[in-house]
Parts: structure tokens; sequence; C-alpha cells
């Protein structure tokens, strides 16, 4: 895998690298040299033989190299991936409050908590996501390179967690993004190790979630918005809230959470609406916190003709622009959408 490939890249290429960056494009390559499989580690100089660092590279992808590391004499061996996931899990547990703060305090211990571990690139682990539920993980890769080292990574991140006294009870893989496929490869779903019960109860900002690890949304519940729900609780005590998109329920849970007079999450996904009612009864929350299925166009015009007003309206929709092509249609429904939110909210709501 580890080979003296090397890329070297065009007079005036390899911008967005030297601002910080880790892709380069298969336009940006002036030649290789040296044989090599997809998924290698190569290394990368600039066109006047400045080193850039090292990743692995993909003919099969546009995002021809990753990087990993600025370093192009560094070797990717264990102790290096060891040495990314000891940083990324030190960090995580810093800023997202897992060893004193709000999530670990009373009843529930560190081993209790979730959050996401793993971002990607963010973490100079290009491709890779992995998410802790409680004591269950969940990993998603979607680049070859790094596809390469997963059940080596795996092992690794339970000894860093275990040495922290975190017993991990399973691992699933969500590997089933159409990102996979311009990478060359399958999409991919499955136990990374022994089976166990995929539907995981974890608590988050003081609100209990049943979160589907084989089933849900990527890779089960978007762990990325957690500080964006928290902040939800001090806008809607006694409020009446509108939350649009709303999936498994979590900013109307949050909404709830926090006292809210009334609440109605809707989602055009009947699965979805059926987790966020399970959630709601979890909290105790159903007399108050109500969903229902709806397309959300179709919606907002209906209850703005009906004179509904609302304290708070939540609108936290999906990626509406999947390729350059589709941003035009995509900003005309994001306008669209807001004028409408705005249009239910009162004034000084």
């Amino acid at each position: 895998m580890d080979n003296q490939t090397l890329v070297i890249l065009k007079k005036g290429e390899g911008r967005t690298v030297k601002f910080g960056g880790l892709w380069i494009y298969d336009n940006e390559i002036e030649s290789i040299t040296g044989t090599f499989h997809n998924g290698d580690m190569v290394t990368v100089h600039d066109y006047d033989g400045y080193p850039l660092g090292r990743g692995f590279i993909n003919q099969n992808s546009k995002i021809r190299i990753r990087l990993m590391t600025r370093n192009a004499g560094q070797e990717i061996d264990e102790a290096f991936l060891r040495m990314r996931l000891q940083n990324a899990w030190d960090y995580r547990k810093k800023t997202m409050g897992l060893v004193c703060g709000e999530d670990c305090n009373d009843e529930r211990s560190i081993s209790s908590c979730s959050c996401r571990l793993v971002f990607g690139d963010a973490d100079f682990l290009p491709g890779l996501v992995i998410d802790k539920y409680a004591d269950v993980l969940v990993v998603q890769s979607l680049a070859l390179g790094i596809d390469r080292f997963k059940e080596q990574i795996v092992t690794i991140l339970k000894e860093i967690l275990a040495a922290d006294g975190l017993a991990v009870r399973g691992v699933y893989e969500r590997s089933d993004a159409k990102e996979r496929e311009k990478e060359g490869m399958e999409r991919t779903k499955g136990f990374l190790g022994a089976e166990f019960d995929t539907k995981v109860p974890i608590v988050e900002n003081g609100v209990k979630y049943m979160v589907d690890v084989r089933d849900g949304q990527k890779t089960g519940f978007f762990l990325d918005q957690k500080y964006n729900r928290f902040a939800i609780q001090k806008l809607c005590r006694g409020a009446k809230v509108l939350d649009c998109f709303t999936h498994t329920g979590s900013f109307a849970l949050n909404a709830g959470i926090a006292g809210a007079a009334d609440v109605l999450g809707v989602d055009a996904s009947q699965l979805a609406v059926a987790q966020a009612q399970e959630n709601a009864r979890l909290n105790g929350l159903e007399d108050t916190v109500r969903f229902e299925c709806h397309d959300v166009f179709e919606l907002l015009p209906e209850l703005e003709r009906g004179g509904e007003l609302y304290d708070v309206a939540i609108l936290d929709p999906p990626a509406f622009a999947k390729s350059r092509s589709s941003i035009k249609t995509a900003a005309k429904g994001f306008r669209e959408i807001k004028l409408r939110g705005i249009n239910l909210v009162i004034n000084g709501g």
C-alpha cells in the first residue's frame, strides 16, 4: 500500500491544497512517476519540487488524491493512524463536553454520551466518519484509500476508548452513500463484528432518543446539530412552535423539553414521523409535541391561508442542491420556504 510513487502538480495548480484543503483533482496533475494501485499512498510535490504531503490516490475519482499528512516523509502506518485517532478523540472530549459537560452529569457517565468522533478531512482522515452512540460505533467510509484501513482503524479506536474506560458493544458500517460509486466502490452496510440490537437509546441535551443505526438517515442521527438543538431550548419556553423537515423530531423535542406550549413537527417521511412519535413518548411529551406527515412545500401555504401563526418556526431542510446544475432550483426552494416561514411567525417571534 505504501510506495515511492511521486506525483507532480502543474504550475499554478493545487491552490486549494496550499490554502489548507486536502484534495487534489485529476486536472491538476502534471506527471506521475512510479507504479501504484488505486488506494495506495503517494507523495505529492508542487511543480517546482516543493513537497506538499502524502495521501492516497484513486484514478476512478475526479478527486485523484486525498492528503493524510503535510509531511512528505511521513510513513502512514499503525502509529500514524493511532496518533490521528487519539487526536480526534482528545479534541472531541475537550470541545463536546464529554468529560464534565452537560451530557455526563447525574446518573449518566461518559459511556452514555454520543458525539461524532471522526470528522473526515477535519481530522486528516479524509473520507471517514465515525459516530459514537453511547456504546455503539457507526462507521462510514467514502474513499477507497481510507476504506483499506477501516478494520485497523476500528481496532485502534476501540483500544483508545478502552483506555478511558469505554467498552464498545458493537460496530455498524453505514457505507451505503452514493459517493462510494464515484470512488469505484460498491455501497455496503452491515455489522463489523458481532451482531447487536441496532436501535440504540441515547440522551442529548436532556432529550431521549431511540436511534436506528441500521435504517436511520446517513449514520443514524445528525449529531453535528447538537448545539443548534440546544440553542432552540432558550427560544421556546411557553411558545407555539412549528418544526419543518423534523426527521426524527430532534428540534421539536428540544422545544418540548424546554417547556414549549405546543409543538408541531412535520416531515414527508412516514417512517421518520413514526420514529419521532416514539421519541416523544420516550420523553413524556406526546401531549404537547405532535408529529404529522406532510410535504412542507404544500403545508406552509395551507397554514398561511388558515391564519396560523407561531412564536417560533424552524426550517432545517435537506440539501436541495445535489449538483451544480440544480443550484438555481435549490435557491428557489430555499427562498420559498423562508418567505413562507416568515409569514407564519408572529411579530417579535
